[in-house]
């Protein structure tokens, strides 16, 4: 292949997992790099694990990868399924004649028109797992590059899956430090104090009752605004 392409792939997917990121544009720019850098991949998705074990799709580049998905979850059987299911890795290189998985290998190819397919597992902090799919329309299409390359993206999308949760985390955390400020400046207000003896203040609250030091923080603050007796 072209290392320009791949560079190029590889450049878009790094500005998009800047924060605050954009998950659902992120994923689908992982899924759409996979398809324009590896050679013989013509469609491209990610299934991950949801509440109750359930199966989901994201970012599938066209109709065939997602209906292929959710064909596998239906039957419990196929490349992705196992993947997401415990396999770290599962190749297919003629759906028409493995014969792991017959039902969903014949509907594979005469519903969606697929040759081959490849599935990576990945993981993501702090309890994500899934699997990036790979689909082509070629039988033995898939090579030791696009194992190599589908494994580089394998891990784009557990490393975006993990930046989201630090991201989301991470709001958590400026909010509280935006509540523990003006909690702060009421104190100051209030009781004629500085800075630090108003957040000393909060301290104790905190130490003394046992309470998460926001929770004293919003107990102020809803005092103030007269949400409370």
């Amino acid at each position: 292949m072209d290392p320009r392409v791949l560079v190029a792939a590889i450049d878009e997917v790094a500005a998009s997992l800047a924060l605050p990121m954009d998950l659902d544009a992120t994923l689908a720019r992982i899924t759409h790099s996979a398809v324009e850098a590896i050679p013989c991949v013509d469609y491209a998705s990610i299934s991950i694990t949801a509440t109750g074990g359930g199966i989901s799709t994201l970012a599938p580049t066209d109709r065939r990868a997602n209906e292929a998905d959710e064909l596998q979850y239906k039957l419990h059987e196929g490349p992705c399924y196992a993947v997401v299911r415990g396999l770290p890795v599962v190749q297919v290189d003629d759906l028409s004649a493995d014969t792991r998985w017959p039902e969903y290998g014949r509907q594979a190819v005469t519903e969606f028109g697929l040759g081959s397919q490849l599935s990576f597992q990945f993981h993501a902090a702090p309890n994500a797992r899934g699997a990036l799919n790979l689909y082509s329309s070629r039988v033995n299409g898939i090579t030791a590059e696009t194992r190599q390359l589908g494994c580089m993206f394998s891990r784009l999308v557990a490393i975006a899956l993990g930046w989201a949760q630090h991201d989301e985390e991470l709001g958590h955390a400026l909010v509280t430090r935006q509540h523990i400020g003006q909690a702060v400046g009421i104190l100051m207000e209030r009781y004629q104090l500085d800075a630090d003896h108003a957040f000393a203040f909060l301290v104790r609250v905190s130490q003394s009752g046992n309470i998460k030091l926001r929770d004293v923080a919003d107990g102020i603050i809803d005092d103030t605004l007269g949400k409370t007796p």
